[in-house]
């Protein structure tokens, strides 16, 4: 959590056109404020490079965090607290600036030293609790790519239905990082397409608004805590949220993603209509946006045409551009056809299995009940596993020859040698328990 003032009158707007007002502050001394801000650190970082951007007179200016969370109306936190947290952060970056100890690379495990991760106990938090009707406002995003954010509904879905054996109703708001938030509008339909969630917003909040909640979560900084790292996204949410995730039985930890206001358009309607009439349909999602979860682009092309040749009762589908080259009469591309998170999942609820590397494609699966096979590269962090699903682990068998600290691509060998030993045979049998 970071609270802050701006130094002059400015709008921001996000990707879907709303309008975040910052106003110079009124009244300094009254700290129950509409001019006084709260965000979370990631996003604060991005309004400063936004203000920087248009001026100097635009600038943010941090307020002491522990004097607003003193006041008597500011709701109380739940879940692992994050108190202090620029502050954290700010002099680790002080202390080592002029130092090779911070790089990218582990600054965040340097980071997750200091910043509290600390086992919460949901329960006793909300224990004495009088009121009946209760609200509670998120900071930040709760991850940052499609895996993390249906993982991260997952573990909220069972926190509210937690809390509503305890209080007659529950009203949660989340308010997205948006400054520089260029999928701002993604991560707000992934959320708001949850039922249990009342109202999804951009930050920054005033203090006044925020102290209006019963509760708050301070959702900044979570991915660079060792639990983030060491857990699965949806066990790691439930650390977070004070829930103990060994006792939430694997049952309880599936996905939903409601699309029954989700209207595709008619030309991809019409499409999987007619792909469908072929009979059985499997969804090949061979590239992650990381690309050592990646199947390299020539081998996928090849173990796609194996799979054609081997399944020959199914019609092929992707919703990624594999190559411009390859046509089959049972390979159709639907990669111009997904433009946003809901087309996506509008393709492979029509799937009747699903071919994947590690990405959000088999959690997506896992709500609409699709049989999925994963192919995963990384054995180190624990999966998300889900009652249809299979998995299939890739070695990665590069030798880096580079003798710096950064990754030399062009002295990395052998890279390829773990995809060369997937064998089409391997994954069919898979496919085929499922």
């Amino acid at each position: 959590m970071v609270v802050f003032r701006v130094t002059d009158n400015i709008n921001i707007k996000t990707t879907d056109g709303t309008l975040i007002k910052y106003e110079k502050v009124k009244g300094p001394s009254n700290l129950l404020n509409e001019t006084i801000y709260i965000s979370t650190l990631e996003d604060f970082n991005d309004l400063k490079r936004v203000l920087a951007s248009v001026g100097n007179k635009y600038k943010a200016k941090i307020i002491d965090e522990s004097k607003v969370r003193y006041l008597s109306q500011f709701p109380r936190e739940l879940g692992i607290t994050n108190i202090n947290e620029y502050n954290i952060t700010n002099n680790l970056n002080y202390k080592y600036k002029n130092t090779n100890i911070l790089t990218k690379n582990n600054n965040s495990a340097l980071e997750s030293l200091y910043l509290n991760e600390e086992k919460a106990d949901l329960q006793k938090q909300i224990d004495g609790v009088l009121k009946r009707d209760i609200s509670i406002v998120i900071l930040g995003n709760l991850g940052f790519s499609i895996s993390e954010m249906i993982c991260a509904s997952t573990a909220l879905r069972i926190f509210y239905e937690k809390l509503m054996k305890v209080f007659k109703s529950v009203k949660i708001d989340i308010y997205l990082n948006a400054s520089e938030n260029r999928f701002y509008t993604r991560d707000k339909t992934i959320f708001s397409n949850q039922t249990f969630i009342n109202k999804v917003s951009a930050l920054s909040i005033d203090v006044k608004e925020f102290c209006q909640y019963d509760f708050f979560i301070d959702a900044s900084s979570v991915s660079k805590r060792s639990f983030y790292e060491t857990l699965n996204h949806t066990d790691a949410w439930l650390y977070k949220l004070g829930i103990d995730y060994q006792t939430i039985p694997n049952e309880m930890k599936y996905n939903k993603i409601n699309i029954a206001a989700y209207r595709p358009k008619k030309e991809l309607e019409d499409k999987i209509k007619t792909i469908k009439k072929r009979g059985k349909v499997l969804l090949y999602h061979p590239y992650s946006a990381n690309a050592q979860k990646s199947i390299p682009k020539e081998i996928a092309v090849r173990f796609l045409k194996k799979l054609i040749e081997k399944m020959p009762e199914y019609t092929f589908i992707s919703a990624l551009k594999l190559d411009s080259k390859f046509s089959h009469e049972r390979y159709f591309d639907l990669n111009n056809d997904s433009s946003s998170f809901l087309d996506f999942c509008y393709i492979v609820s029509n799937a009747t299995k699903i071919l994947t590397v590690d990405t959000a494609t088999y959690h997506i699966a896992d709500a609409f009940f699709i049989p999925t096979v994963v192919i995963y590269t990384n054995r180190k962090k624990q999966t998300m596993e889900y009652n249809l699903s299979k998995a299939i682990f890739v070695e990665d068998e590069s030798k880096d020859f580079s003798q710096f600290i950064f990754r030399d691509e062009s002295l990395l060998l052998y890279r390829f040698d773990g995809w060369q030993k997937l064998k089409a045979s391997k994954v069919i049998k898979l496919l085929e328990k499922l």
